[in-house]
């Protein structure tokens, strides 16, 4: 069984963070590869957990030697994920989730074109500005430099194998997990097997609800209140 490998971009406040933490939670078997960067730490992030933080000439290094899976540089600083994650999960036989922007997701999609591909969208405009001040971590100018961003990246969805729009927790965090399981069947040429065929098909259901093609009437609206 080969490994595969799930891509994970949204806007700054989408809720991605806690929809990846509740499927690191749930699901077994992934590899969560973090991240380097070049920008210093903000507020309670931690090397090794956060991001692997170092210096610029150690990222320009590295990515001289070739260890980058995919990196890009975005606002003055560098951003990208080591190759070793994937050998990593390739010797645990797990499969690697990589947490990056749309920059990064279109690098690896290129490198490997199995890659399943997801997009978080927020409800609206005026939502995501909400959770941003809700925060409380941010100044007004971070704010809005943050809704601008978030204007050109919900742009990006439509080169994703699937968009969930993240209105409600609940069925934000059972509709990522179905997207995983039903890859991951998919992969393993296990969708219509034994046991739980039942169970498998209403999973695939719920997954292939979020696919691209199937949520563009209600991507309209929301890349409407971004003014785009």
């Amino acid at each position: 069984m080969g490994t595969g490998v799930f891509i994970i971009s949204a806007p700054s406040g989408s809720g991605k963070t806690t929809l990846v933490e509740r499927l690191l939670r749930d699901i077994s078997g992934l590899h969560f590869s973090v991240s380097y960067t070049t920008r210093p730490p903000r507020g309670q992030e931690q090397h090794g957990r956060d991001y692997f933080f170092v210096a610029r000439k150690e990222f320009e290094e590295m990515i001289a030697r070739q260890e980058f899976l995919e990196w890009a540089e975005v606002f003055g600083n560098y951003y990208g994920t080591a190759r070793r994650f994937l050998e990593e999960a390739e010797r645990r036989s797990e499969d690697l989730l990589l947490d990056i922007d749309v920059q990064g997701a279109a690098q690896v999609k290129q490198k490997l074109p199995d890659a399943v591909s997801i997009f978080i969208l927020p409800p609206s405009r005026k939502e995501l500005e909400g959770r941003l001040r809700r925060r409380s971590e941010d100044s007004e100018e971070v704010i809005q430099k943050r809704l601008r961003d978030a204007s050109r990246e919900i742009h990006g969805y439509a080169r994703y194998d699937y968009v969930l729009i993240n209105d409600l927790l609940e069925r934000s965090t059972a509709r990522l997990q179905a997207i995983v399981r039903a890859e991951r069947w998919r992969q393993r040429g296990e969708l219509d097997s034994e046991p739980n065929r039942e169970d498998k098909r209403l999973v695939r259901e719920q997954a292939e609800s979020c696919r691209k093609e199937r949520v563009q009437p209600q991507v309209e609206p929301i890349l409407a209140s971004f003014g785009g």
